[in-house]
């Protein structure tokens, strides 16, 4: 192996001289042919110094480098490296390669330029001269290659000294290297060019202050670290690493230009690894080169932790094109064997200018569905060969344990007065430690940045007489520390591992010994994503403690600062089979908010939790009682807190294991738990009360849980699988290669309405086939409100009756809830949520706007399904729908009760329209300068009209008369996503709330300067207005909040039982407001449409008058 290595390495010497016999007309590359560069370019200067690293330099747009392409900012070093994060201050200065942080080394050497020894120049320049000449470089290298860069970092080190330590060489007095990097980008791809000046490079090795010797300087990439909590090394490329290979940086080149160097960093070609050019330089003769006497096989090693770095390797460059395939050495395995990308043909031509290189891939980390057991993941393994005995096993037994030879193995048990599995036992009844831990990457809220903390300790303390459990965590950054109160099942494993047995029962510790892994998922209602735990639990270490390993990742709600947050007692089921046990349910939590104007508002919150724990029994002593199939652990007290000041987060829990109590829903005679229930073996049996339960199809199958039936994959499931097949990346347990874009399915198949590029964060709206739709596109950190046009499959069972079931007196709340309408008393200003009820249920649509018509009693809708427009009345009988032609998306709706007419909006055709109340009569009033038209309300008694517009490069509000003159802006400024909007006739306010700032704002039309009423709202969908309240449907709440505009300050919310997206809102008036404009009577005098203005009107004909004998008039 050795020999091989050398023998390979002294080829590529001798290849790299190769060009400097060929050279041609070709001349060296001079200091003026560097790209311009210092302070009249507008170069940024690194600090004279040692070992020192820029702040970060944001990018306009993103860098791409192996597999990502998400790089916003990047870093430079005195040490010749552009780092894509920031390098940690232990990696200050060289060491072995590869670093953690993603590095492009040009020359990476420990550089000086302490009281002026040279400078280091950075900026990104996104001139046009500049980016053609990028271009020029990379399409010498790539000549197949079509690549037109929009950006380009430049970093110039000019005239830097070598650190030289105490030796002080004098053979490097006086010598200075002069070299440049430019990174380019595309939108699709990243090139790197490194410039290498005669007589530029005038020492190659610097002093190692780890080697304390001269060391040579090293041309590489490399990714960075990769994983979670498990590091390890991403993929590397070492270009040159010896002192021939430096020393012919600028005699020779990859692009066919002496000096010039041209790589492929960041694409789809380059997950595995960097790409060089291959052009030749000075070779016009066609001289050809015979290497029968050369061997260049291919080394392909797969390195553990300890090997990267230090074993030697050598490969050939990879490249585009060629006819050849790469073969696949048999220690790769079949998938990433399928992923490997094609080389050229061995030929000394293709071999004769090729620095080195050697290619380390990255070694993927597994996401393991929480559901699934892996059997790898357990920290011992029984062995099951039959000639295993406790001869030559016992050491595998605790020292508290006794060893028995079975027929099949050997089993270990504690022995009297100890408890566990017998492979680790401790004393009854002992005080317990728990010591670990915990890595976390938690998004907070809607935030699209991630808190990261690692190496946090956590430490636990139990009292097992009492089965107790005291966990703490520090220490936890405050940005997430109060998010982060309701987890306490993160502590409460370890409750469940020494809760109090009832007899017949064993807790966590007694059956796995405390040597398991646990997968748990957490989704928050009405919180979109959530958050995954994963923990490995080692056993008991050399002190007596034991071990745990904690992984957070995912989304968690946002809990405001000085919040506490109460968990009431629970119980929760743990279901056994061999070596698995499951456990989910369902919780609740209360925050209780800081105390502001002398109230602390209270909400309570629910969230959802599944797990799977996979450990190793004993299965030889068949005389061992079986453990319960299902047991119960009981929470009797739970105590979160969050220290603020020492950052410290606290769980401490009361636990006790036994039989499903009897009276509970989760009572042992349901047949979910005695397998009677008689569901689909592709359904889920969901327990209800005593014996009651409902049998539930699984995502992918529909029926009424009996009988379930594959359905057929949708579009987008078809896409989805197409995408990820072509990356290799269809295995589901395989991340998601990072820039790849994968359209996202709903529970049921269908485009989700928001898609999100995990890697740009960027996100954008789609329609029912996945188009997307224009003017939805927000930046990283904003979601838009997208509505799904595809309503939800109706279950199977009794039909829901579609006639209205009438109100009763009063003003009521009518809200939109996907397929229906639902009303909400009001008495007062209070909501009556205990009387809510169903007003209308109409299963096959999506009702997004909602209007009322005070004088007839009568709801109107927009549906997004058919398209349509609907009505029903308050005193009952069937809904009616009034228009469904020639519609795209239409979602807000006004009712002008004193012209008779309905305004709507059409976010799909770009316009704003008026009809008759009965859908006659139409007349597009606006489809100019409307992108994303949502809200719309009317001023009856002015004759104005009002709506919104959340197009994101332009977001406005707008304004103009009901006939649709007069039209003008409103509110420009300091918007970014205003959904709802209504009008209050009674103040004469207008006010809206706006989903991307976050806030509700109020203005009177006549007095412009604005109010900010409220900032920190959720997700605010649609609001209305009744007395001195707001009242709107937010899309992270599921709620209908309250919002008090004399106070400023949310009062109350009403969540429906039905956890879904809620839409519309308007307020039922009992009576009408009084007043009356110039359509009031008599239809103003017009025979068609009466659009009222302010102190006139305006007679307007339908669009279609073709044989109608229409008058218009002003």
């Amino acid at each position: 192996m050795l020999a091989s290595s050398s023998r390979i390495r002294a080829a590529w010497t001798r290849a790299l001289l190769l060009p400097l016999l060929l050279a041609g007309p070709v001349g060296c590359l001079s200091r003026q042919e560097l790209f311009p560069f210092g302070p009249g370019q507008g170069d940024l200067e690194l600090e004279d110094g040692d070992d020192l690293v820029s702040p970060a330099l944001e990018l306009s747009g993103a860098l791409r480098f192996y597999d990502r392409s998400d790089i916003d900012s990047v870093y430079v070093t005195t040490n010749g490296i552009i780092a894509t994060s920031e390098p940690p201050a232990k990696e200050s200065h060289p060491g072995l390669f590869p670093p953690t942080f993603g590095a492009v080394a040009p020359f990476l050497a420990d550089l000086d330029t302490t009281d002026g020894l040279g400078k280091v120049y950075y900026r990104e320049d996104l001139s046009p001269s500049i980016t053609q000449r990028a271009a020029e470089c990379v399409h010498r290298g790539f000549p197949e290659i079509s690549f037109q860069p929009s950006s380009a970092v430049v970093v110039t080190w000019e005239s830097v000294a070598p650190y030289q330590g105490p030796s002080r060489d004098p053979d490097q007095k006086g010598k200075r290297n002069t070299f440049q990097a430019v990174l380019a980008s595309s939108d699709s791809s990243s090139y790197a060019i490194f410039l290498y000046p005669e007589d530029g490079l005038q020492f190659h090795t610097t002093f190692s202050k780890k080697e304390k010797n001269q060391v040579p300087a090293v041309v590489a990439f490399s990714q960075g670290s990769v994983g979670f909590l498990w590091k390890s090394n991403g993929a590397y490329n070492i270009f040159a690493n010896d002192r021939e290979s430096i020393e012919n940086l600028a005699k020779s080149s990859n692009s066919g230009q002496q000096g010039v160097w041209v790589f492929e960093i960041g694409s789809p070609a380059t997950t595995n690894g960097v790409v060089p050019a291959d052009v030749i330089l000075g070779t016009e003769d066609g001289a050809e080169y015979d290497d029968e006497d050369e061997d260049y096989d291919l080394e392909t090693t797969r390195l553990g932790l300890e090997d990267v770095g230090t074993t030697p390797f050598s490969y050939k460059a990879l490249r585009r094109g060629g006819a050849d395939t790469y073969s696949v050495p048999s220690v790769l395995s079949p998938r990433r064997a399928a992923t490997e990308r094609p080389l050229g043909p061995p030929t000394e031509r293709t071999r004769s200018f090729q620095l080195a290189v050697e290619t380390f891939h990255q070694q993927h980390p597994q996401v393991i569905d929480v559901d699934e057991v892996e059997e790898t993941g357990v920290v011992f393994s029984y062995n099951t060969d039959s000639r295993q005995t406790c001869a030559n096993n016992r050491h595998q037994c605790s020292v508290h344990a006794e060893c028995r030879d079975y027929a099949t193995g050997f089993c270990c048990s504690c022995v009297a007065g100890y408890t566990g599995n017998g492979r680790q036992c401790v004393a009854e009844g002992s005080p317990q430690r728990v010591n670990g831990k915990v890595k976390g990457r938690i998004f907070v809220g809607s935030s699209q940045i991630p808190i990261v903390f690692e190496n946090t300790d956590l430490h636990s303390y139990v009292v097992m007489n009492h089965g107790r459990s005291y966990t703490a965590i520090s220490t936890i950054p405050e940005t997430v520390g109060y998010s982060l109160l309701p987890l306490a099942p993160v502590g409460g494993i370890i409750g469940w591992m020494f809760a109090v047995e009832q007899d017949g029962f064993k807790n966590g510790f007694s059956i796995t010994g405390g040597e398991f892994t646990r997968q748990a998922e957490v989704t928050f209602v009405g919180h979109p994503g959530n958050l995954v735990i994963k923990q490995r639990f080692s056993g008991i270490d050399e002190h007596g403690h034991l071990t745990i390993d904690t992984e957070l990742e995912g989304r968690v709600p946002q809990i405001p600062f000085g919040s506490s947050v109460h968990i009431e007692p629970y119980t929760e089921l743990y279901h056994y089979s061999t070596s698995v046990i499951t456990s989910s349910s369902t919780r609740e939590y209360t925050v209780t908010e800081p105390e502001r104007d002398g109230a602390s508002p209270s909400r309570i919150y629910t969230y959802q939790w599944r797990q799977t724990i996979t450990f190793q029994e004993c299965i030889h002593d068949d005389s061992r009682p079986a453990l319960p199939s299902t047991q119960q652990l009981s929470v009797d007290s739970v105590f979160v807190l969050y220290n603020q000041e020492e950052r410290i987060l606290r769980y401490a829990l009361s636990n006790s294991i036994g039989p499903v109590r009897e009276g509970s829903p989760d009572a042992l005679q349901n047949p979910c738990y005695i397998g009677t229930h008689g569901c689909d073996t592709n359904a889920a049996c969901r327990p209800g009360p005593r014996t009651q339960f409902t049998c539930e199809c699984s995502i992918g199958f529909r029926g009424d849980g009996r009988t379930c039936y594959e359905v057929e994959k949708t579009r987008c499931q078809h896409e989805r699988e197409h995408i990820l097949g072509a990356a290799g990346a269809a295995d589901p347990q395989r991340p998601i290669p990072p820039g790849l874009f994968v359209p996202e399915c709903d529970a049921h198949g269908h485009y989700a309405p928001t898609q999100c590029h995990g890697s740009t964060g960027y996100c954008w709206c789609v329609d029912r086939d996945g188009r997307e739709v224009e003017g939805t596109r927000t930046r990283p950190g904003m979601t838009p409100p997208c509505l799904s046009t595809v309503a939800p499959p109706i279950h199977q069972g009794p039909a829901v009756p579609t006639a209205v079931i009438p109100l009763p007196p009063g003003t009521h709340l009518l809200f939109a809830q996907t397929g229906k309408i639902e009303r909400l008393p009001l008495e007062g200003n209070t909501m009556r949520k205990t009387e809510a009820k169903a007003f209308l249920h109409v299963p096959a649509k999506v009702i997004i706007g909602l209007a009322f018509d005070c004088v007839d009693k009568m709801v109107y809708w927009t549906d997004i399904t058919e398209p349509s427009i609907g009505r029903a009345s308050l005193h009952g009988g069937e809904p009616t729908t009034i228009i469904r032609q020639d519609l795209g998306s239409p979602e807000g709706i006004a009712v002008d009760h004193l012209g008779r007419n309905i305004f709507w909006t059409d976010s799909n055709l770009d316009r704003i329209e008026v009809a008759k109340l009965d859908g006659t009569q139409r007349r597009v009033l606006f489809e100019t300068d409307l992108v994303n038209p949502r809200g719309i309300v009317t001023d009856s008694l002015t004759g104005n009209l009002y709506w919104t517009d959340w197009n994101r490069d332009n977001p406005k509000i707008e304004t103009s008369y009901m006939d649709g003159t007069n039209r003008r802006i409103l509110v420009q400024d300091d918007l970014g996503l205003p959904n709802g909007l209504t009008f209050d006739a009674f103040s004469s306010q207008l006010c809206w709330v706006d989903a991307g700032t976050n806030r509700a704002e109020c203005l009177n039309p006549s007095q412009p300067p604005r109010r900010k009423v409220l900032e920190g709202l959720q997700y605010p969908f649609a609001v209305t207005s009744y007395g001195k309240n707001l009242y709107f449907t937010d899309w992270k709440m599921n709620s209908v909040v309250a919002l008090d505009l004399a106070i400023s300050k949310e009062t109350d919310a009403f969540q429906p039982h039905k956890q879904t997206r809620l839409y519309g809102i308007t307020t039922a008036l009992s009576q009408c407001p009084q007043g009356h404009n110039y359509c009031s009577v008599n239809n103003g005098g017009c025979t068609h449409l009466c659009l009222a203005t302010p102190g006139s009107r305006t007679c307007r004909c339908p669009d279609n008058t073709l044989g109608v004998d229409c008058i218009e008039r002003k």
